[in-house]
């Protein structure tokens, strides 16, 4: 097995296994993006995320899509996994351990006081796997989202309703 940064060649590869990936969590009508838009956001003029690609005797398998992060409680940076996947012929075989244990070693590398990721609640392989590697969930926490006609009414200025109805 052989882990290496993706590079602009493997846009459409990591697309694939985006698509791959939304498939298996019932999500595969929420994928807008486009290889372009991979390559783009990975190694645009602006570099937003980076990504791994795992291989095993020089087939890609899975990868990693991460991005950094910054704590102000800790004061230091972090890395935030966005995607992890591997192909379900794959599993089991390591390649996912692999693949964290290379992004906690970047993490350290690079003075990171932590890696976090989001993961389905009903993902119960995943979370089995994770809670395996002593990853905890933070309770604590509600994940929230700005998207489409809201996201664009608050850029706008426009509060919208509230959750009673009225302006907020």
């Amino acid at each position: 097995m052989a882990i290496r940064p993706a590079e602009p060649d493997d846009a459409e590869l990591l697309h694939r296994f985006i698509v791959e990936l939304t498939v298996a969590e019932g999500y595969t009508e929420e994928v807008t993006a486009e290889p372009a838009d991979v390559l783009r956001a990975l190694f645009g003029p602006r570099p937003v995320a980076e990504a791994v690609v795992a291989s095993v005797d020089g087939e890609p398998v899975g990868f990693a899509l991460y991005y950094s992060t910054y704590s102000t409680v800790v004061g230091r940076p972090g890395i935030h996994l966005d995607d992890l996947y591997v192909r379900p012929e794959h599993r089991g075989s390591g390649v996912g351990q692999a693949l964290l244990t290379h992004l906690a070693r970047l993490a350290v590398e690079r003075g990171c006081g932590r890696l976090e990721w989001w993961v389905l609640r009903t993902n119960d392989p995943a979370l089995r796997f994770y809670r395996k590697l002593h990853a905890r969930t933070l309770d604590e926490l509600e994940v929230l989202r700005l998207d489409g006609e809201h996201l664009h009414a608050l850029a706008a200025g426009s509060h919208g309703p509230g959750p009673t109805g009225g302006r907020s």
